[in-house]
């Protein structure tokens, strides 16, 4: 419980948080309907707060709570009521309720629910992918709008640096990633205590884990192995700790608090694509540079990485293909595969019959007409078997991706 004299204080401070620069546009629109919740997800600091202030920026009231404050480490669910009290009296009637990382407060989707039902507007944002789950839903009684925002695309990036497309600065976002913070001031240092902050709030106290020495050599090996294929049994073999349940459990934790992605082999039966093996990607380039290889060192996985993530931003339902060769992604939608694209740095004479082998075994697979082989800057046509084969620069592709 909490004081309300203390909450009173802690609210009017907050206040002036809705002030603060709105930063970068992003490209993703939010909106409030009558009787829905609007849920903003993503990993911390990717901006999930500036972008709900830029949508706020010319309302009023907004009754703003950000629950990562030290203040309210003592709020409890029945607190919501008191702090509803304080809003209306201080900021009269009709406000939009805007709540900062709400997963902090156990039950806070009793609130929530109560507040749709009177016709209230609420945007909530938090760091934890279980605010867009099936069961959450449920809780809510299906009455949310969901969004998930990643760090800055690469449309994002060149808004930030307030520069058009050069191949040396699309090679910057390759390295650098997208989280705002550690691109205003290049100090690895933010990097770092973001990754920590992240791995021991998120994932070890979250979770209420205690082995954490096996579990930060279980994501370091992932983050040094994105884009490869991988088991839980050889995952823990790897780090020689629990069952492959276990490993299974760990990665889910890493999935929930968006620092890794998992895709499936694709298969028409479920129960195959539980048992094959899995490939693991980053939620950011710059995370994977702090951690495991340089830029210099695998360029072609960190390409790799920029492609997953952008299929992600777009919502996709993202797998791998393997039969008789590998694609690096398929699409799915519905009960249908409709893209297929792999990824390779530069075609060469030594690559080139592997890379467009592997889509067109995709292609085959799925009666696709057409593909795309993403590459640094390359670009051509070919045509395979009447297929047609799209060769494209990344950094052209991600650019011409509109929503």
């Amino acid at each position: 419980m909490i004081l309300k004299e203390e909450l009173e204080r802690c609210i009017v401070k907050q206040q002036k948080e809705l002030q603060k620069d709105l930063g970068t546009p992003r490209e993703i629109d939010l909106k409030l309907l009558p009787k829905f919740t609007t849920i903003i997800s993503g990993i911390r600091r990717c901006g999930k707060s500036t972008l709900v202030r830029q949508f706020l920026h010319d309302k009023s009231p907004v009754y703003y709570t950000n629950f990562e404050d030290i203040i309210l480490a003592s709020f409890e669910l029945k607190d919501f009521a008191k702090l509803e009290a304080i809003f209306k009296e201080k900021y009269g009637p009709n406000g939009i309720f805007f709540f900062d990382e709400i997963q902090n407060i156990n039950g806070w989707e009793k609130y929530i629910r109560q507040l749709v039902d009177q016709g209230e507007q609420v945007i909530l944002t938090g760091s934890n992918a279980s605010m867009l789950s099936a069961e959450l839903g449920t809780r809510l009684t299906g009455r949310q709008i969901t969004k998930e925002l990643f760090p800055f695309s690469y449309r994002e990036f060149l808004w930030f640096r307030q520069k058009k497309h050069s191949l040396e600065i699309f090679r910057e976002y390759l390295q650098k990633g997208g989280f705002p913070e550690y691109l205003k001031t290049n100090d690895n240092d933010i990097l770092s205590n973001l990754f920590q902050d992240i791995f021991y709030r998120d994932v070890l106290q979250r979770n209420d884990l205690r082995n954490e020495n096996a579990i930060k050599t279980l994501l370091h090996y992932a983050i040094s192995n994105i884009g490869k294929e991988t088991s839980y049994n050889k995952l823990r073999s790897h780090i020689g700790v629990g069952s492959g349940n276990t490993i299974s459990q760990f990665v889910n934790h890493f999935e929930q608090a968006y620092m890794l992605f998992s895709i499936k082999k694709f298969d028409y039966s479920l129960k195959k694509q539980q048992a094959n093996p899995k490939k693991l990607y980053c939620i950011d380039n710059a995370m994977i540079g702090i951690n495991a290889f340089t830029f210099s060192e695998n360029k072609g996985r960190l390409l790799e990485n920029t492609v997953f993530l952008e299929l992600k931003r777009q919502g996709h339902e993202v797998y791998y293909h393997k039969e008789n060769h590998e694609c690096d992604f398929v699409i799915r939608q519905g009960y249908h595969i409709t893209q297929a694209l792999q990824v390779c740095y530069a075609l060469d004479d030594d690559n080139q019959q592997w890379e467009i082998e592997g889509l067109r075994d995709a292609l085959q697979t799925y009666d696709l007409r057409e593909g795309w082989l993403l590459t640094f800057n390359q670009e051509d046509r070919l045509t395979v078997d009447n297929k047609t084969i799209h060769i494209r620069p990344v950094w052209k592709w991600l650019l011409e991706k509109m929503r």
